[in-house]
């Protein structure tokens, strides 16, 4: 075991020796949650739209009024007159309008008649975004249009749903933060992993480990924990640093921390066997930079860190189900997002767990201690 260390040693006095390295892979991971978690994480507000009335009836001023009170209280949107149709529609296209409200001109005939009057909106569904939500806000305003007048003396009871959030308001930055720090573990698992071995055989380093007496799982095993302990630190920091700017309430409780670095350390050692594993075989130095953009798409996005996983399609799943980041972002969002116990994450350490064990000894009988 006293050889593994010694490659443990070597690994970190040479890691210490590249400041840049290390600020770098812990900064990278801490921009994408700011930028990613600001740029995704905000209700969409002050849309523009633009309201056509063809009526001008008092039915078709109560419609304009409820939109002018959207406008100012929710601002999702802002309204803007056009007289013209045709003009309403060049403005949606050329980007200066995001919708078009339009009263019909018998908008009023038919709610006074109680002949299921309609309003239409037009939206540029080429953002899926902008346009559910300008679906939603109108959906609302109908609805406000709907509600009768209560002039009887005993009204009929209506049935109501509340709505009952058990955990308080999660932001998107907060959503994400999961997702960053298995980032920024993969991040330092990419430089002290496998490749650290590849440049070693393309600098004819390695031939000073085939001289020596030490076996292939010591070797392996020196590598590995050397990872482990680089992608723990960086772990470590930006869970740290992440949780202040993300608003993680109760983000230093002590046992919180604990079953973070728990999960911190698994984590780490399942994606460092994972990456020893896909390099062990290779010797071309260029190869593993040619993959890692490869990897980090396939490995981060379908791990539910930056959308549920059960808007997947059925393909994409059993991808999410073999990628040891799907078990990494449960386990941290259980801990961080709703300050779980152990018993939340039992399954997602174990998989992790398991997974080191077969991708560490699928390596050892894999290497080669050869030249």
């Amino acid at each position: 075991m006293h050889r593994a260390w010694a490659i443990v040693e070597r690994e970190l006095r040479r890691f210490r020796r590249s400041p840049f390295l290390i600020v770098f892979s812990l900064l990278f991971p801490l921009v994408q949650l700011v930028i990613l978690g600001y740029a995704f994480g905000g209700n969409v507000k002050h849309l523009v739209v633009a309201v056509v009335d063809h009526d001008h009836g008092v039915p078709a001023v109560k419609v304009r009024e409820l939109a002018s009170a959207v406008a100012a209280n929710a601002k999702t949107f802002d309204t803007v007159s056009y007289s013209d149709e045709g003009d309403a529609l060049q403005a949606l296209r050329t980007g200066k309008v995001n919708g078009i409200l339009t009263i019909p001109p018998d908008f009023s005939r038919r709610s006074l008649a109680d002949q299921s009057p309609r309003v239409a909106l037009i939206a540029d569904n080429t953002d899926n975004f902008v346009a559910a939500a300008l679906a939603g806000t109108m959906n609302g305003l109908v609805a406000a249009v709907n509600e009768p007048e209560v002039n009887a003396t005993r009204v009929r009871g209506a049935v109501t749903l509340d709505v009952v959030e058990l955990y308080p308001y999660v932001p998107y930055i907060q959503y994400l933060l999961p997702g960053s720090i298995t980032m920024s573990i993969f991040m330092m698992v990419m430089i002290g992993g496998g490749i650290i071995f590849i440049d070693d055989k393309a600098r004819g380093l390695h031939e000073g480990y085939l001289v020596t007496p030490i076996t292939r799982l010591e070797l392996i095993l020196g590598f590995n924990l050397s990872g482990t302990i680089k992608a723990v630190l960086a772990g470590l920091v930006l869970m740290t640093i992440g949780s202040v700017i993300a608003g993680i309430p109760d983000a230093f409780d002590p046992m919180r921390l604990l079953r973070l670095f728990v999960v911190i350390v698994v984590t780490s050692l399942a994606l460092i066997s994972m990456m020893f594993l896909i390099m062990v075989r290779v010797k071309d130095p260029l190869l593993p930079r040619a993959i890692f953009g490869v990897l980090n798409t396939l490995l981060y996005f379908p791990s539910g860190a930056v959308y549920p996983p059960q808007a997947f399609p059925q393909w994409m799943s059993y991808i999410a189900a073999a990628d040891p980041f799907t078990y990494a972002v449960h386990a941290f969002k259980s801990l961080l997002l709703k300050n779980t116990g152990f018993g939340a994450i039992t399954y997602d350490l174990g998989f992790l767990l398991v997974f080191s064990v077969v991708a560490m000894s699928a390596a050892t009988l894999l290497f080669k201690r050869t030249l």
